[in-house]
């Protein structure tokens, strides 16, 4: 049996799943699964029926993977929304299935998508969001994945850089929607620093608190967005603003500075201003300037962009912006910003239309159709 007879199957399968009761995408990954391990099986032991074997198969993955997540979904629903100061319980063992997923045989961007997608519990889609790529190819790095690390013994677990980018990643996911997998991901990096004493494991950690401070301001009622120069900062919670400042300065005291320590001191001096206005940008864009010589991050480079824009003015920033690649997510959100800063209503709210087909998720889109509607009415008067 070949891989032409698995793809031309696999079609076929799926909508049997769904109309079992999977939806499109947990069907996709099962059956994925399913056929890694025909690949395996196959050649020694073909079955009688291709594609029953492949429905039979795929559905007991797909039963696997549902109790999996709901199983996940229970520790999280046990973490208060509140991630309480000092080393969390080490009950469960999902920090050390993070480093086993960490596997030494596999490069780390695909470690670090395995280990999304099997512990963490985020889509194909969530995962290849995250990495800037489009999620066939996401899907195909798993898969790949899958197949590197199918009957080795996981004795040999991966490193902390890799184990620290998963816990980065899934604290965005959750940072973006779902609170209890950011929470999730705050306690495993409590864990991870109580058991090594790393600077970068520090730096992390003050990161996702200072980012977390600000949660209760970042959504009105309605859920729409608050962007941070609106949010009212008597709702940040000083207290994990005040772990999270600890926690840095004694990382930065270690005088060996890395990627989450200087996005850490951003996130800092922002939980240090009183008001918007009394934001330090000049220190952020040299923080910045730092984040940019540790990772030459796009990413990196927009946000310093836009910091630079505060600091120096709109025009500034606009010429920091040209010299960056357009497909970089959210360019063309951080251009209409500084265009309206600028004075150029038209374009900010041509800019904030375009943007808003191109955000990645309900909340920015609305957020961004709003602005636009906001300098379109201007406009007409």
């Amino acid at each position: 049996m070949d891989g032409v007879l698995l793809r031309s199957l696999t079609p076929e399968v799926i909508p049997v799943l769904v109309r079992r009761g999977a939806d499109f995408a947990a069907a996709e990954d099962a059956v994925q699964e399913a056929v890694i391990e025909a690949l395996h099986t196959w050649p020694e032991r073909p079955p009688r029926d291709p594609k029953g074997w492949l429905v039979t198969v795929a559905w007991r993955k797909f039963l696997y993977a549902v109790r999996a997540d709901a199983s996940r979904r229970l520790r999280e629903q046990r973490v208060v929304a509140e991630p309480s100061p000092g080393s969390g319980p080490g009950g469960d063992d999902s920090l050390q299935l993070y480093f086993l997923c960490a596997h030494p045989s596999l490069t780390p961007s695909s470690a670090v998508a395995l280990t999304l997608r099997a512990v963490g519990g985020l889509t194909t889609g969530q995962i290849a969001r995250a990495y800037l790529v489009g999620e066939a190819t996401m899907a195909q790095r798993i898969s790949r994945a899958k197949r590197t690390v199918a009957g080795i013994r996981f004795d040999q677990p991966g490193d902390v850089a890799t184990v620290l980018r998963v816990l980065y990643l899934v604290f965005n996911e959750g940072y973006s929607g779902e609170l209890d997998l950011a929470a999730e991901a705050i306690r495993l990096t409590r864990q991870l620093a109580a058991r090594i004493d790393h600077q970068e494991v520090a730096g992390l950690l003050a990161l996702m608190l200072l980012h977390h401070a600000r949660r209760s301001a970042r959504t009105r009622n309605d859920g729409s967005l608050v962007p941070l120069a609106e949010q009212d900062r008597s709702l940040w919670d000083t207290r994990l603003i005040t772990e999270g400042v600890d926690v840095l300065q004694k990382a930065l005291a270690r005088d060996r500075l890395g990627e989450y320590q200087a996005q850490a001191a951003i996130a800092a001096l922002h939980a240090d201003a009183r008001t918007a206005a009394e934001t330090d940008w000049v220190q952020i864009v040299e923080w910045y300037d730092e984040l940019v010589r540790l990772t030459d991050s796009p990413v990196a480079r927009l946000n310093r962009a836009v910091a630079v824009g505060e600091a120096d003015g709109p025009r500034a920033g606009l010429a920091a912006l040209a010299s960056l690649d357009p497909a970089i997510p959210r360019h063309t959100a951080a251009a209409a910003y500084l265009h309206e800063r600028d004075g150029d209503r038209v374009a900010a709210a041509r800019l904030y239309t375009e943007a808003a087909r191109q955000a990645p998720n309900r909340p920015e889109r609305d957020h961004l159709t709003r602005q636009a509607a906001r300098l379109n009415t201007a406009l007409r008067r």
